[in-house]
């Protein structure tokens, strides 16, 4: 009986024969005979598969009316001896027409297509490597066909061990600090005073929320020599969905579809239209007829559906553990960081809306706007050529107050608050992003070495040198060569350059020559606000411009980066965001610094006017200043990229699934839907972006722009971003779950490339804010003022009283008659005084037109602009000590994580070795009970 029962155990390791069998009364001897036959016929059935006349995987023959016969294993039969399998996994799609093997990836090709002899081989060398197969036929399309690919025990655990993945052996164990009696109290009426308060609403209910095992357990990287080590509740879930899949995919992009050296792996099969989509499957519907609270979730999808992309549930935390777990480490390392910097949004949104607040409260007070709304009796001098009539400056006054809700005392405080914060948001974001990669099991975790890239290896295979890593030949470009492609590559990327100046050129003659069309308009209320006509008008069409150049960048991006021939997938994915961010960024951005730092910085003065091509007089700015036209470029073009981009990313793939829905309903009529199997409900999802996440990350980076280099000019930016991104997270949730395929959970530490731009973004934030404030906005002027030339000159002082007489001080007076025959007004602005106008004033620090040197500017311009350069240069270097100061004190890596990952490494040392003790012991009592002891065994 003893040497039975071990040849049982042996055939259990092989074929699964559940171990409730040997403790039934049932003959042992019975038994092994049948199991005996058994895996003879399973021999004989291995050797008719691999032989050379095996049946053809693309022949018509195996097909029965939209299935096609498994070619899996029959051994996968003598799992469960027995066992009935339930109806539910036979109906649901997501297994083999048995109901048992679980489908872990989606291929789908059209019986049409010419590649026949490729899938073949491919197939049949899938299938070498152990993986099992199943073919069916669309319900929808006969000519497209499903191939549905089940990875068994035996296969995971020899790749999992190959590519170290990380699985749960034993439970973690918390160790509570040592505390003193009077610490214990007042925790303890601390928690006592919790018990009284609300629960937190923004937390999820743990109750709906799975036990997700391997964040309660240590890990190790999987071994089947040491396969006692871990826990095993069952083999079928010991590997989630995410990681089977990820599995089967590392097969099949190691797989031969040709003889050859390099005629290997999936991708090439999808480049060349061998296979037409690749997926892995939804875990079944994310909606449910029952309510998840008194039901419970019916899989993941659902559960994430409820629990994070539904609407109802905005306010609450993300579940990312579960985010990680479904989709993988790389989707959900970019929802950890949106979710990080949407609440990292929520001090900056706050602090803007209260200096917003504070020039609405201190509107009344504002010595300033008083004096212009009062100046009645000061006239203006046109702000264009003819068209343009002379106006009271007091016609700005609502101008004016506008501006100081924006440009007010406490706008530098802003400035310098967020250059602050944009340093504390990436330092805390690389702490967040260690306690993620300590609690996803990736901090020891390295790339694999990456695969070259078809397009590098067919362009450069008659070069060829050893790999240093792999000791390989492989293919190599030169270095002249390569340099070449650069400079092609980088002239390029300066003639897009010039392409948005040139595209911003033509805003601004737009500009120059619609204020005159404006002021010349038959409607009154276009006729009296003809500038803000022309921003507003100015700001839409740019808009417009940018959206049609982002899709010529694009296309420019993808041909320089494909030039350039990169080596490797992720060298290419570099290249490729760098040039569109790069793009992007320009195009967006290049007529807002054009507002912010040359709108009428440039115009010369009445009577000697700078012109465009000795044609057009540049644009002047507001009496109330330019910086109410930089306030409304970056309003609209916010509210209008951020609604356009949310639209894109969820309207459209809505309305193309519509539109596939509607034309099932109509074939199949309204119950056809329901009945279509999990791949082909997929299968009539949108795929995933070609570019992974680029898109979704290019969106928060350019917002993050927006919201830290403009931000003196636009306090409410950040508040903006803030109540987008709120949108966003739901919007980006809704769409993964719900309208695109379920993409590949693949792995990654950090977020690439995008950490290295948002530094430079914090850095660049404090050179234009510093400028912003220095040359856009009144503040070093009214400042030089306040100390210099106002009733306070002298005495330290910069309160309001300080600023009696500013705006008769920062207008200059010019002589009516010394206009240029062009620039002369229609008008000759008797309607004021009855009288022709004899003098006008206008926004500069010159002397008047008496004077030795008429129009010259005076001492006070000389000192504003000694200020302006003295200010950029201060506030500049006091930032960037702060920002260093600040990343010097904060680590990287918090002093509890570092001391739990040095504890959970000797603890895992103890373990496994106490483990494998445990195992030599145990195996020790066996021998002994058999009377097969031996003499001087360890331990």
């Amino acid at each position: 009986e003893g040497r039975e029962d071990l040849q049982v155990n042996q055939l259990e390791t092989q074929i699964w024969i559940k171990p409730d069998i040997r403790k039934t009364d049932v003959d042992f001897s019975e038994i092994l005979n049948a199991i005996q036959e058994i895996a003879k016929d399973v021999n004989i059935f291995f050797d008719e598969l691999e032989g050379v006349n095996s049946p053809s995987k693309d022949d018509d023959s195996l097909l029965h009316h939209g299935n096609l016969t498994s070619t899996s294993d029959d051994a996968s039969r003598l799992e469960v001896v027995g066992e009935e399998v339930p109806d539910k996994n036979k109906t649901n799609g997501l297994y083999f027409r048995d109901g048992k093997c679980r489908i872990d990836y989606i291929l789908v090709y059209r019986k049409s297509n010419p590649q026949t002899e490729k899938r073949e081989v491919f197939e049949r060398n899938i299938r070498a490597e152990g993986l099992q197969m199943e073919k069916e036929s669309s319900l929808t399309n006969s000519d497209i066909i499903f191939v549905k690919l089940h990875a068994p025990w035996e296969v995971l655990g020899k790749y999992a061990e190959l590519m170290n993945v990380r699985m749960p052996f034993r439970r973690k164990i918390y160790y509570l600090h040592r505390r003193y009696k009077f610490m214990n109290r007042i925790e303890k009426q601390i928690s006592r005073f919790r018990g009284w308060l609300p629960r937190k609403p923004m937390k999820l209910d743990k109750e709906t929320l799975p036990d997700l095992e391997e964040n309660d357990c240590y890990t190790a990287p999987f071994s089947q020599q040491r396969i006692h080590h871990f826990i095993i509740h069952n083999k079928d879930t010991f590997f989630n969905n995410a990681t089977r899949s990820r599995i089967v995919h590392h097969i099949l992009q190691r797989v031969k579809y040709e003889e050859g050296k390099n005629k290997i792996g999936l991708n090439r099969l999808l480049s060349n239209g061998s296979y037409e989509a690749a997926f892995p499957l939804h875990e079944g519907s994310y909606r449910s007829k029952n309510s998840i609270k008194t039901h419970g979730a019916e899989n993941h999808r659902h559960l994430l559906y409820e629990c994070w992309a539904s609407w109802g549930v905005w306010y609450k935390y993300q579940p990312l553990d579960l985010v990680r777990r479904y989709f993988g480490e790389k989707i959900g390392l970019y929802f950890a960081w949106l979710g990080w910097y949407t609440g990292m949004l929520f001090p900056a949104a706050f602090i803007g809306l209260f200096v917003f607040l504070y020039g609405v409260t201190t509107l009344n007070h504002c010595q300033v706007s008083k004096e212009v709304c009062q100046a009645t009796d000061i006239i203006m001098c046109p702000i264009c050529d003819k068209y343009c009539p002379f106006m009271r400056l007091s016609d700005s006054c609502i101008y004016a107050k506008v501006t100081h809700l924006f440009d007010n005392g406490a706008t530098v405080f802003f400035a310098v608050f967020m250059a602050v914060w944009a340093t504390v948001f990436l330092e805390f974001w690389k702490r967040r992003r260690a306690v993620i990669a300590y609690d996803w099991d990736l901090i020891d975790w390295e790339e694999e070495e990456e695969e070259i890239r078809p397009q590098f290896e067919a362009k450069y295979s008659k070069k060829e040198r050893m790999n240093p890593i792999s000791g390989k030949p492989e293919p190599y470009q030169a270095f002249a060569d390569k340099c070449s492609r650069l400079i092609v590559s980088a002239s390029g990327i300066f003639f897009m350059i010039c392409v948005v100046i040139a595209a911003v050129f033509g805003i601004v003659i737009y500009r120059v020559v619609t204020v005159s069309t404006f002021a010349a308009f038959k409607w009154a209320l276009i006729r009296n606000n003809s500038q803000v006509a022309t921003t507003g008008t100015a700001v839409c069409i740019n808009f417009c411009i940018i959206m049609l150049l982002n899709v010529l960048y694009e296309k420019v991006a993808l041909f320089l980066t494909n030039l350039e021939q990169p080596r490797t997938e992720s060298e290419w994915e570099n290249s490729f965001t760098l040039k569109m961010f790069l793009f992007q960024f320009v195009n967006l951005n290049s007529s807002t610094f054009y507002i912010a730092f040359f709108l009428g910085r440039f115009t010369g003065h009445p009577g000697a006017y700078l012109r465009l091509i000795n044609r057009w007089r540049l644009e002047e700015c507001h009496p109330s200043g330019c910086l109410i036209d930089l306030c409304m470029q970056m309003g609209i073009i916010m509210v209008l990229k951020q609604t356009w981009n949310n639209f894109m990313e969820l309207g459209y793939p809505l309305i193309q699934n519509w539109w596939t829905r509607r034309k099932l309903r109509q074939e199949y009529g309204t119950q056809g839907k329901t009945s279509f199997p999990q791949w082909e409900k997929d299968y009539n999802l949108q795929p995933m972006n070609a570019y992974g996440l680029f898109d979704e990350y290019l969106e928060m980076i350019l917002q993050f722009g927006f919201t830290t280099i403009f931000v003196a000019a636009f306090p409410l930016a950040p508040l903006l971003a803030l109540l987008n991104n709120i949108i966003e997270i739901r919007l980006d949730a809704y769409k993964f779950v719900t309208q695109w395929r379920r993409p590949l959970a693949s792995r990654a530490k950090d977020i690439g490339i995008w950490y290295g731009i948002l530094e430079g973004i914090g850095i660049l934030s404090v050179i234009t804010n510093a400028f912003v404030i220095a040359v856009t906005s009144d503040f070093i002027p009214r400042l030089v003022y306040a100390y210099k030339y106002g009733p306070c000159a002298g005495q330290g002082e910069a309160g309001q009283k300080c600023m009696v007489g500013y705006v008769n001080a920062s207008l200059s007076v010019f002589l009516v008659s010394d206009f240029e025959n062009r620039s002369e007004p229609t008008s000759n602005g008797s309607e004021f005084s009855g009288s022709p106008l004899k003098y006008c004033r206008y926004r500069d620090y010159r002397d008047p037109p008496h004077s030795p040197v008429p129009y010259g500017y005076t001492l006070q311009f000389w000192h504003v602009l000694a200020a302006r350069l003295a200010f950029i240069i201060v506030f500049e270097h006091l930032v960037f000590c702060i920002k260093h100061l600040i990343s010097y004190l904060i680590p990287d890596l918090p002093k509890d994580l570092r001391d739990r990952m040095r504890r959970e490494k000797y603890l895992i040392q103890e373990m496994m070795y106490e483990a494998e003790l445990e195992r030599l012991q145990k195996e020790r009592k066996e021998r002994k009970k058999n009377g097969k002891s031996y003499h001087n065994e360890w331990p």
